[in-house]
Formats: C-alpha cells, sequence, structure tokens
C-alpha cells in the first residue's frame, strides 16, 4: 500500500508540471531593474537578474554570479594582454546581460569573458536537475545575480577610465552593490519571508554574496538564513599596512577609491551608519566577521582553496612588479602562493571567535588552477582528514545543522581530481597561457 501510495504522489505531482510551467515555474525569468533605481551594468545597459520559482517551496537560494574585475579601461572594456586579447582577471559580460542569459549559451560570443552561467551549469546552485553535482537547494527557489559591473558587486561610483585610449574613455558604471540593493528590495516583495534562505556566491561572487548579504537579509525576512561565500575572501587588511604584512593592501585601497566603497553613497559607508559596531572603514575584511555580529542567529561559512591561483593573481598581479615580470605558469603561481597563504591563515584567524562563523580551506584541485569549491561540482573538494568527503557535507550542515557551521583547515597537501577523464589543469595549462594565468 505504501508503494502504491508513493507512486501515486509522484503521478500527482508530474501532472502539475506542465501546469506550473505555464504559469511560470520551473523556467528562468528576466527581472530589469529600473534605471530609476540606480541600477546598471558595466557600459550604463539595464541590470538583469533572473528567477526560477517553484510552487513547492517557499526557501529560497540566492547565487551571485563570479568573474573578473576591473580598474582600468581595457579591463573594464573585457580585454586582455594575452593572444586572445582576453584576461580572465578582467570584467566579465563587459556589453551587458541579456534578457536570454540563462537560456542561451551563445551569450558567452558577446564580448570579453560573457555567458559564464551556461544556462545554470556553472554551478549546483543554479540548476534544478544538474548532471555533475546534487545539492538540496535544486528544489528550491532559485535566483540567479549576473556580474556585469567589474567591481565584485560591491561598487556605487560611475568612473572615466582613458588610461589605454584618451580618445575612446570607457564610462564605467562601478554599480554592483546598487544593482544588490535593489534587487534585494524587489525580492523582499516577491518573496517575502521564505522559510529559508541561503545565499551564496563563486570568486567575485564570493565577495558579493558577503557583501550584500545584509540587504538580502533584511529585505526578504527569512525564517532561517545562511551565506555560503565560496573563493571571494575579502582579507583582513587594515589600510596603513605594510605590502609585508598584508600583501592585499595595494589592491584594497586601489578598489576603495575606484569603486566607491567608502564614499558618502559606498557601501561601507551605508554598512558602518546602519551597523556602526560591525567593523571598520579602514579594514575591509572586518565587515565579513561584521556580519556575524549583525545577525548572530544566523550561520556563516567561508571556503577557498589555500592554492588558489586565479584569485591569488587578481589580488597580487598587478601590484608586484616582479610578479608580473615572472612566467606564467608554475614560476608565477609559486611567488604569488607564498602572499596568499599568510592571508589566508590571518583570514581564518579572524573568524575563529564567532560561534556562528565556520570555514573551509582544502589544499589543491585539478580544476581551474584551484580556484573556487562551487564551480560545477563539489568533487575534488574533501578534507580527508577532517572526514569530510566534498563541500556537500559542509552545505547540509550549514543549511540543516545548529552551532557552530564546520571549520576544516586542511594540514596534509593533497591535491584532488575531479572525476574527470585525465587531469584537468594539466590539460588547460596551453589556455591558461592564453589567458595571461
Amino acid at each position: 500500500m505504501r508503494k502504491f501510495a508513493i507512486k501515486a504522489q509522484i503521478l500527482a505531482l508530474a501532472s502539475l508540471l506542465p501546469m506550473a510551467a505555464s504559469a511560470g515555474y520551473f523556467q528562468w525569468e528576466a527581472v530589469e531593474l529600473p534605471a530609476s533605481s540606480g541600477a546598471a551594468c558595466g557600459d550604463g545597459s539595464p541590470y538583469r537578474f533572473f528567477v526560477n520559482k517553484t510552487p513547492f517551496s517557499t526557501k529560497t537560494v540566492v547565487v551571485f554570479e563570479g568573474g573578473g574585475a576591473c580598474w582600468d579601461q581595457n579591463a573594464c572594456a573585457g580585454k586582455g594582454e594575452g593572444p586572445l586579447g582576453l584576461s580572465i582577471l578582467s570584467a566579465s559580460n563587459p556589453n551587458g546581460v541579456p534578457a536570454d542569459y540563462m537560456t542561451n549559451v551563445f551569450n558567452i560570443l558577446n564580448g570579453g569573458l560573457s555567458g559564464l552561467a551556461l544556462g545554470g551549469l556553472i554551478t549546483p546552485f543554479s540548476m534544478r536537475l544538474h548532471p555533475l553535482q546534487s545539492v538540496q537547494t535544486q528544489s528550491w527557489n532559485i535566483v540567479y545575480a549576473p556580474y556585469c559591473t567589474g567591481d565584485v558587486h560591491t561598487g556605487n561610483k560611475v568612473t572615466a577610465y582613458t588610461d589605454a585610449d584618451p580618445s575612446k574613455p570607457r564610462v564605467q558604471y562601478h554599480r554592483g552593490s546598487v544593482n544588490g540593493y535593489a534587487m534585494a528590495q524587489w525580492l523582499g516583495k516577491n518573496f517575502k519571508q521564505p522559510a529559508q534562505l541561503l545565499v551564496t556566491g563563486f570568486s567575485a561572487g564570493g565577495a558579493g554574496s558577503t557583501a550584500n548579504y545584509g540587504w538580502l537579509r533584511l529585505a526578504m525576512n527569512p525564517k532561517k538564513s545562511a551565506l555560503l561565500a565560496d573563493s571571494g575572501p575579502l582579507f583582513q587588511v587594515n589600510r596603513t599596512d605594510s605590502p609585508e604584512v598584508s600583501p592585499s593592501v595595494h589592491l584594497h585601497n586601489k578598489i576603495r577609491n575606484v569603486w566607491g566603497l567608502d564614499g558618502s553613497d559606498g557601501l561601507v559607508t551605508k554598512l558602518l551608519t546602519m551597523y556602526p559596531y560591525a567593523g571598520t572603514a579602514d579594514n575591509l575584511g572586518s565587515l565579513s566577521t561584521g556580519l556575524a555580529k549583525i545577525f548572530p542567529q544566523d550561520r556563516f561559512n567561508f571556503s577557498t582553496f589555500q592554492r588558489d591561483g586565479i584569485y591569488s593573481a587578481f589580488s597580487y598581479t598587478s601590484f608586484y612588479p616582479e610578479i608580473a615580470a615572472t612566467e606564467s605558469g608554475v614560476p608565477r603561481d609559486t611567488l604569488l602562493n607564498q602572499k596568499w597563504v599568510p592571508e589566508v591563515q590571518k583570514w581564518v584567524n579572524a573568524m575563529k571567535p564567532y560561534p556562528n562563523v565556520g570555514y573551509y580551506v582544502p589544499y589543491q584541485r585539478d580544476l581551474l588552477k584551484s580556484h573556487t569549491l562551487t564551480t560545477l561540482t563539489f568533487s575534488g573538494t574533501a578534507i580527508k582528514e577532517a572526514n569530510h568527503a566534498s563541500l556537500k557535507v559542509v552545505v547540509d550542515d550549514l543549511i540543516d545543522g545548529k552551532g557552530t557551521p564546520i571549520r576544516a583547515y586542511e594540514t596534509q597537501k593533497n591535491e584532488q581530481n575531479t572525476k574527470t577523464p585525465g587531469t584537468l589543469d594539466s590539460l588547460l595549462q596551453p589556455i591558461y597561457k592564453l589567458l595571461g594565468l
């Protein structure tokens, strides 16, 4: 009898799917934010995000897309110095986000590095039936926030870049935080008080999910909420630190200005006006741990690889001539990692006093030079010495668990594969060189 009842339930659900689809469920819907909100992509075109609703749950996951960033004319236009004229470190989607962004894979041809969503395949959180990785949020409402501002979803400043060609300035709308705030207001009206909220993001989206978590949390007012920030660390760096103490100090002080982070209308200024105890404008990383103070009932996890060769390149290459002059590949990666690992360790130590903050830091995997744990699959993200088979354990604990989220830092230097034919990074080395990595 029980088997019959289960089959009947499955058949009933299947019969509802066509009606659900006709009502706008289980399909991507573009939401274009009005110009009056101040929202915009880097080229000044309208900012769009995308929702994929379900009638069976109020639970919602919000995914911030990753990509490169910019503070000069060519990078903001999506250009690079490699043989292809591209760079994985340059701004993504430099020509905006079309309305069919989530359904047309040919958007990868929209200039620079565009169309990263790949129909949702880019991360298990953005596709309902992902071929490589299951995760419980695939049955939730899904919100996907593309990245097109070159400011890791944090800026509020319009800058005219003329360094490459003064006759054709690139007017860059660094409006990432404005987009995040306006999206949060829309979601607060249309996805009110979900039973559960997970905010996540990878690479630049890891930083963006951290920076915009507060707006989403306040606007949506979920019954339960968590953040999973993947490979977009906001390191603990004081404004006046020396490069020897905090190698990221050059990056942090650069983006403060060009992205307007601590200007009168900047993200940092707004957050600290609302929550003066959250941190200090002199240390952008303090705002990460500040979330634990603002929302003590919420749960947070920050993750990265110790051998991340892409975010470290973004953080240091432009600011250290000796690194930029070193041959790409292993020689340059070695110099980058020498600066990266101490900052990761300092970042992790700053989280330890907060009982609602966890961290997950494996050593290395053979995908994207160990950049991101949530791109395509969680495979290759185990920390065996802590008995964690993959990041999926961390995600389930973050969503379902209680108390302090999982904390794990791999001490054994294991390179993990992703269960794909061959060693991916060895196969991709020629492409990395073309992209200047």
